[in-house]
């Protein structure tokens, strides 16, 4: 024993009125038996048991092992998933930056006693006390996932050098086949895409004074809605199902769009002529955290799944399927699926440069807390795609 340990009775009334604010905070304290299922929301390709290729399957051996069936209902946007997890019925969920403050001060998930999670010392210490999931000094997730958003292109219209800016998706212009972009391009059809916009005239137009594209003042924030409405004219589609996409690159004669990894793996198995790249101006990027719903039915279920959740094999597995990240550095060695260079392909050195997701709000450091709170980034981006 330590020899600065406290007196064995302050050591019981220490543990006792922790373990009170614990309670009081709706932490589990104990892990009982399994309920039998667990509930998940999560994005398309993040939980896979198989079905698509039988290579991929973290699910399965879950559930023999714990006897926890898992359920899932895919959501295509971070708006979607905060509106499933306020309309409740679901135990977790894999939320982006731009949703888990919203899911965290909105009182709909709890926080994690990572006590119950034996894997979570293991998670890298970049994203141990993550802002987007670390709140006022209390954990609310587990860490999952992480990744940029990539400009996907096809090879064969880009056939000598990859695009270098954004501007072939945000502003008309002639491709290098020739023909115009009118009509050929995507953009995410999500109101946090508004930063992307933003990002892209932080490097564009410096006069504006863009320090952080999730905190714009009034004029930095019409600028960027002033670049949408003119990205409207050209863009043939917005995306946000990943599986869409897909077909869209595929048959319906899209030749560039911001995008995930996982889109472009994809198509990349299929022999499709398709590449990423992230342009010169940077990249937005999302950082997922396992997040416990405030009322979850199936707590026990949940937290043997958010430790399941940071195994090496499903988070390497994982990375290699969805073209992210793992939460768990030990993943990005000895992953036959993934490969030793995989890690460092889909950006794990790059951490730094990613502007991750995060829910805009008016209190905002960098400009003096006069930022435009995203219910108005949710309202003008519908306008936005709505053609006003």
């Amino acid at each position: 024993m330590h020899r600065h340990l406290p007196t064995l009775a302050a050591t019981a009334a220490l543990l006792a009125f922790t373990s009170h604010a614990l309670a009081q905070k709706g932490m589990l304290q104990k892990l009982g038996k399994g309920e039998g299922q667990v509930d998940i929301v999560a994005w398309p390709g993040y939980i896979e048991r198989g079905q698509t290729d039988k290579q991929f399957d973290w699910v399965t051996g879950f559930e023999q092992k714990t006897g926890c069936k898992v359920n899932v209902k895919t959501a295509g946007t971070s708006d979607e998933m905060v509106a499933l997890m306020n309309e409740g019925g679901f135990d977790l969920v894999t939320a982006s930056g731009d949703a888990s403050t919203r899911l965290i001060r909105g009182k709909k998930v709890q926080p994690i006693n990572t006590a119950l999670i034996p894997s979570y010392k293991n998670v890298d210490a970049r994203l141990q006390k993550a802002p987007w999931h670390f709140e006022g000094n209390t954990h609310y997730g587990v860490p999952y996932q992480w990744g940029w958003n990539v400009l996907m292109y096809n090879t064969t219209v880009f056939k000598d050098k990859a695009p270098t800016s954004w501007s072939v998706v945000f502003e008309e212009q002639n491709l290098p086949d020739g023909k115009s972009n009118k009509g050929r391009v995507q953009a995410f059809d999500g109101p946090i895409y508004i930063a992307d916009a933003a990002l892209y005239l932080k490097a564009k137009k410096p006069e504006l004074g863009i320090k952080d594209p999730y905190e714009l003042t009034e004029a930095q924030y019409k600028a960027a809605l002033e670049l949408l409405r003119g990205q409207r004219k050209i863009v043939g589609k917005y995306w946000h199902d990943a599986f869409v996409q897909i077909d869209d690159f595929t048959n319906e004669g899209v030749v560039a769009s911001s995008s995930w990894q996982f889109q472009a793996n994809i198509l990349g198995s299929k022999k499709r002529p398709i590449a990423t790249v992230v342009p010169t101006e940077g990249a937005t990027g999302w950082a997922d955290s396992t997040m416990m719903h405030a009322d979850a039915k199936h707590p026990n279920c949940a937290y043997l799944w958010m430790e399941h959740s940071l195994n090496p094999k499903l988070q390497g597995d994982l990375s290699a399927w969805f073209g992210s990240v793992p939460a768990v550095p030990a993943a990005c060695k000895g992953n036959a699926l993934l490969g030793d260079e995989g890690c460092k392909r889909q950006g794990y050195e790059s951490f730094d440069k990613i502007s991750f997701w995060r829910t805009p709000v008016a209190q905002c450091a960098s400009q003096n807390n006069q930022c435009v709170p995203y219910h108005k980034w949710v309202s003008d981006y519908i306008a936005v795609l709505g053609g006003r």
